[in-house]
């Protein structure tokens, strides 16, 4: 860092440098993609997603610093300025991407915190990866923080990072959201490493959930392995030799997107007659329905094809009438089980395709690719029904984008009652994907319900989700972050 840092006599800390940044965004990734120009240069572009569009006035007004991986193995960067904000990359090599990210965040905590759809594997050897590059991500935000400075930790991949940044630097303020489910303790309790883990959470001064189950769980959690005393979510946390040493609280802070932003672009002319084109390239069906996930086990894609497949088995809908549009984005292709679903995915399409197909209609359009926003916004224009299935999911924005997007209040929404997103969007057709015939029936209600019905609906939750955008989420979680003071009373 610059000459300007100090180094602070206090006489209850060692004597520490103090970084030159106020407030602290740490997590995986760096919200930056790198890009190859024309004359093979590389530059950094902003990456897509609510989080840094709803930080990014924040980092601009506190002097902000982002910490998080650029994305590429083996490389070590040094910080640099882009989109008005300080960005410090933290290393990881390809063994580390391999143990830390693949394995125990992905194959370890993902399935365990979404319920066990999948097995989780627990091997030591990804654990000490992953304490490993907690530690790293620690220090590096710790090297820029100022005295005093406020700190966002994002995500499951850094649960150790707030305990870590305590014992480095006390005088900070430290926050954690966690924007996965967190389980129940009886599938909690499966983790080798929990009382680690919870130790970890419990360095920082508040932990946002995306639901008040999630915090209800992790509080449980808890009193279950650490025995600390629990009043009305705040947690006593003692030292190691049994004495009160702060209080931390746990909360749900639900997550949502920019809701203007979306509501604006389907209000464009090129977008709404893009959408128009969707139409006409699926041939002009009646009813098109549409599902938008990244490639996942806990988003119920192969649920939401069953019940579609045996709709058209039924004679409930037929190709002529309706189709399917279904994107899934890649995801962690490297992974095992995800090659495995992506096959299974890929076959349920082929048969229900090879069944019902006409030569002028297609029973579903499977995507597997990433879309820009603008396409995303005519998808969901082009749509009548979203249909959002989750397993479990802790919040899926794409309801939410769905909802914005539908500036006439027409559309339905058949959404999953395991996703954070059922507890606000409660005019939604909700649903158990797991009830297959009960999945069907929602599906058929959508399509047939009268327009009236459905704008009713459609007008009250675009209401809601305008009202409770991503920039009033961060304002709440971090306006509950400074009125909570420092817990130590």
């Amino acid at each position: 860092m610059s000459s300007a840092q100090q180094t602070s006599t206090d006489s209850d800390t060692e004597s520490t440098d103090y970084g030159d940044f106020e407030f602290i965004v740490v997590s995986n990734r760096l919200p930056v993609d790198r890009v190859t120009d024309d004359d093979g240069s590389s530059s950094w572009r902003r990456s897509p997603g609510g989080l840094v569009t709803a930080l990014a006035p924040v980092m601009a007004k506190a002097d902000g610093a982002w910490v998080g991986w650029h994305g590429a193995p083996d490389e070590t960067l040094d910080s640099f300025d882009e989109a008005n904000m300080r960005l410090v990359p933290v290393p990881l090599s390809g063994e580390e991407v391999e143990l830390y990210y693949e394995g125990f965040s992905n194959a370890t905590l993902w399935p365990l915190y979404h319920d066990v759809i999948a097995s989780p594997e627990f091997h030591r050897t990804w654990w000490d990866s992953y304490r490993r590059v907690n530690e790293r991500f620690a220090q590096a935000t710790a090297a820029v923080a100022s005295k005093g400075a406020t700190v966002w930790v994002q995500d499951y991949q850094l649960q150790l990072v707030p305990k870590l940044l305590r014992e480095a630097r006390p005088d900070l303020r430290i926050g954690f959201f966690n924007h996965i489910p967190f389980p129940p303790l009886e599938i909690y309790a499966q983790l080798p490493w929990r009382r680690q883990v919870i130790e970890g959470l419990l360095g920082a001064d508040l932990i946002g959930f995306q639901r008040p189950s999630d915090a209800s769980n992790f509080l449980r959690c808890v009193r279950r392995f650490k025995g600390h005393t629990i009043k009305a979510q705040q947690v006593h946390v003692t030292s190691e030799n049994g004495e009160f040493a702060y209080v931390s609280r746990a909360e749900a802070f639900p997550i949502s997107i920019d809701a203007s932003a979306i509501a604006a672009l389907a209000q464009r002319e090129d977008i709404i007659e893009r959408s128009r084109e969707i139409r006409r390239e699926l041939g002009n069906p009646q009813h098109i329905l549409l599902g938008v996930d990244r490639l996942d086990y806990t988003k119920g894609i192969g649920h939401r094809l069953k019940a579609y497949g045996e709709l058209l088995e039924d004679g409930d809908i037929t190709v002529e009438d309706a189709a399917l549009i279904q994107v899934a984005s890649p995801s962690r292709e490297r992974v095992e089980q995800y090659r495995l679903l992506r096959e299974d995915i890929e076959g349920s399409v082929g048969r229900i395709n090879g069944t019902y197909d006409t030569m002028k209609n297609t029973a579903i359009r499977y995507l597997h690719h990433s879309y820009p926003v603008e396409e995303m916004v005519a998808l969901y224009l082009a749509a009548d029904v979203m249909l959002v299935t989750a397993l479990r999911d802790g919040m899926n924005l794409v309801a939410k984008e769905y909802v914005a997007a539908r500036t006439e209040n027409r559309g339905a929404l058949v959404l999953s009652e395991f996703a954070g997103a059922a507890d606000t969007l409660r005019q939604a057709i909700l649903v158990n994907p797991h009830d297959i015939d009960g999945l069907k029936a929602a599906i058929v209600k959508a399509l047939t319900m009268p327009r009236a019905e459905t704008m009713r609906r459609m007008r009250i939750m675009r209401r809601q989700v305008l009202q409770n955008d991503v920039e009033r989420w961060s304002k709440a979680f971090l306006d509950a972050l400074h009125d909570g003071g420092r817990g130590e009373s």
